[in-house]
């Protein structure tokens, strides 16, 4: 990734993670910092006293080698490969809730709009409710699961974008 793209990706993921943690009707706390490998994460203990946490991360990004790769965001909730989440003392946890899991791709300008989307996604499924209250803010393609619900979504931007030829000559 490009110290420009890095930028980018750590300034999104800094103000997302502050304004869903002001969004939220529960206590979220935001983990990590920039002298560490693992990006900063944003956790917060649902009504069954369960561990979810949301990550914001590049899911391509151009780079020295190919300055042309499309700039595209993955915001995943409790799905990370191999993230250790930690809580404070004290606090009652029954674990890392493996009962739900949801991946949105965006483009870097879209992420901000999801906002509260994503927050009321979040309470919803808190509440058991099924339904979400609002509609999303961008077009989205749903990759549904055959069996449950669905849980990984591309805005139709990144989508095409992901999925256009890059012509190599021109690099």
């Amino acid at each position: 990734m490009n110290p420009e793209a890095k930028h980018i990706v750590s300034e999104l993921r800094r103000e997302f993670y502050s304004n869903f943690a002001a969004a939220m009707n529960m206590q979220v706390s935001i983990t990590g910092t920039s002298y560490s490998s693992n990006s900063p994460i944003a956790s917060w203990m649902d009504h069954r006293q369960r561990l979810n946490y949301l990550n914001v991360y590049a899911y391509t990004a151009p780079d020295e080698f190919v300055p042309l790769r499309p700039f595209i965001l993955r915001l995943a909730i409790n799905k990370s490969a191999g993230r250790i989440t930690t809580f404070r003392k004290g606090q009652v946890c029954r674990g890392l809730n493996l009962m739900w899991d949801f991946e949105l791709t965006v483009l870097p300008k879209e992420i901000l709009d999801f906002l509260p989307w994503i927050v009321n996604l979040v309470e919803s499924h808190d509440k058991g409710s099924p339904l979400l209250l609002q509609s999303p803010p961008h077009s989205f393609e749903l990759e549904v699961p055959e069996v449950g619900l669905f849980n990984n979504a591309w805005t139709q931007k990144a989508w095409l974008l992901a999925n256009s030829p890059i012509d190599l000559s021109e690099i």
